[in-house]
């Protein structure tokens, strides 16, 4: 039987993590457990355990909130910009057809 690539990319698909997760993932090295055995508990590779460790190491769970919160405001403000950005060149246009000038 031939499994095509879309098949065989279902079944080895990674699972998702919550940030809160991986930080008591990279939390149990620091009570002795060495990389080999976490990353076989939890079914990770060593490249995934350290790009989290590179990203997450020095987190708390706390300071994930304020990151979330501060990625929730950021996303928000930059949609306000575009907005504006985009109201900005209309109204530039209509002045521009009109003849009047800015």
């Amino acid at each position: 039987m031939l499994i095509n690539f879309s098949q065989r990319r279902r079944k080895t698909k990674a699972k998702r993590v919550s940030e809160a997760q991986i930080v008591a993932i990279l939390k149990q090295q620091q009570t002795g457990l060495t990389v080999a055995q976490i990353i076989r508990q939890h079914g990770i590779s060593e490249v995934t355990f350290y790009n989290w460790k590179s990203k997450y190491g020095s987190m708390q769970v706390a300071d994930l909130k304020r990151l979330k919160d501060l990625e929730e405001d950021n996303g928000r403000i930059k949609k306000m910009y575009a907005e504006l950005s985009l109201e900005n060149e209309v109204i530039k246009e209509a002045f521009q057809k009109s003849g009047m000038t800015c």
